[in-house]
């Protein structure tokens, strides 16, 4: 009698089936833990600042400890309320965080500072840079004299890269390089070229075009210029301003400052902002030298930093007195202010911060934030072009400034925290 033979597929089948649960619930588990990790690392600021001569009490809810680089032998818990006494003078310590007392979570720079005060502007300004070198925005082609295409520069210069300096002598502007150019004859010139931080040199052969004029082939820019906020004022007539740096508008990166001017303007007009169309505040610039208000020195990620004018700050500060700042760990969701001028006088507007993300990588955009008052919403329907670097107040003090809008909803933007302003 034949034994029956027995079908082994369903079984196998039923295995591989097993197995795959296994492996779906161990990545669903995986992406629950680094979904949590990535939470907590976002949660963490990378720097805690504590007032010189104060205690602070640090509330970071997350269940994380953390050991102090001048006494290895406390490990502090995070997941309640910490107190930390700082000293009188400025020093800065770290504390290493580990998630779960397990694994490595962040470095925490803690950072003493000077107890600073800051006058909040919130007055439009007019802005001029002129770049350090001349910027290539992109190279591109011509026909030339015999109807040839003609790309000189093609291949040899980049967008982003500045032109310092040619044949040894240095640029001051695009005007100087067209000339130069045009009455060359063709010559072959070496052009100083910094590149990513680098100074290189590069070999370029204008060509002429249609009209036997000598060119070389690339979309120049030496300035750029438009209206923001100003942030604050300290003491020492020192201005912070925008809460971003002034980037180019093709290549989207920082500008590398040359030199720098604020001028007085007033708003004229104001386009409303709506879903996916951002407003924009309209102003006129005389650029006079009687309408001089400021000296940009410095254009960085944060800001605009620089000098003002003596005689502008009672016009900028006639209405406003000085605030402390607010550390991250003092602002809170909930009711705040922005002071901008809409309408020719500085005011302030009803906000609401929606949420903080202190550890963002983002800095800008680490203040979330909704505008709820009714007659800012009826003037330009929320956040506009021209509001970066209104000044957020919150509980009498000054929390950070306004920088960007949310396209898809003009009430809604973001802002930075004055902290991060004034460390730049």
């Amino acid at each position: 009698m034949k034994a029956k033979r027995v079908r082994q597929e369903p079984l196998s089948r039923r295995i591989k089936y097993i197995l795959f649960l296994y492996i779906f619930l161990g990545f669903a588990i995986g992406l629950f833990f680094w979904a949590t990790y990535v939470y907590y690392q976002n949660a963490v600021p990378s720097t805690i600042s504590v007032k010189a001569g104060t205690s602070e009490e640090i509330n970071l809810r997350v269940p994380a400890s953390g050991v102090i680089s001048t006494d290895a032998e406390t490990v502090l818990a995070l997941n309640q309320p910490l107190t930390i006494v700082a000293g009188e003078s400025a020093s800065s310590y770290q504390m290493r965080l580990k998630l779960f007392g397990v694994l490595p979570l962040k470095d925490v720079d803690i950072q003493v500072i000077e107890n600073t005060m800051l006058t909040p502007v919130g007055r439009p300004i007019g802005i001029y840079v002129k770049t350090q070198g001349v910027l290539v925005v992109d190279t591109g082609s011509f026909e030339g004299c015999t109807g040839d295409k003609c790309a000189p520069s093609e291949y040899k210069l980049q967008s982003g890269d500045y032109l310092t300096a040619m044949d040894g002598v240095a640029i001051s502007d695009k005007k100087q390089i067209r000339q130069y150019v045009e009455n060359g004859n063709g010559a072959e010139i070496i052009f100083q070229v910094s590149r990513k931080d680098e100074l290189i040199q590069v070999r370029i052969k204008p060509e002429q075009d249609s009209n036997n004029v000598y060119k070389m082939g690339a979309w120049l820019r030496d300035s750029a210029q438009g209206i923001g906020t100003m942030t604050y004022i300290d003491s020492q007539n020192h201005f912070g301003a925008l809460g971003h740096g002034i980037n180019d508008m093709d290549t989207g990166e920082l500008l590398k400052l040359g030199s720098g001017l604020l001028y007085h303007t007033e708003i004229v007009a104001v386009k409303r902002g709506e879903k996916g169309n951002p407003g924009e505040l309209t102003g006129v610039i005389e650029y006079k030298p009687d309408q001089v208000s400021g000296v940009i020195v410095d254009n960085t990620m944060l800001g605009i930093y620089g000098m003002a004018n003596a005689e502008f700050l009672d016009e900028y500060t006639e209405k406003t007195s000085a605030l402390p700042i607010a550390l991250k760990q003092e602002v809170t969701t909930g009711k705040a202010q922005i002071l901008c001028s809409i309408d020719g006088e500085a005011k302030y507007y009803d906000v609401e911060i929606t949420k903080l993300t202190p550890g963002n990588e983002a800095v800008n955009r680490q203040i979330s934030l909704k505008v709820t008052d009714p007659e800012l919403l009826a003037l330009t329907g929320g956040i506009v072009q021209g509001m970066s670097g209104a000044p957020i107040i919150q509980n009498g003090k000054f929390v950070g400034a306004v920088t960007h809008v949310l396209v898809q909803d003009s009430a809604e933007g973001y802002g930075i925290f004055i902290e991060d302003m004034v460390e730049h």
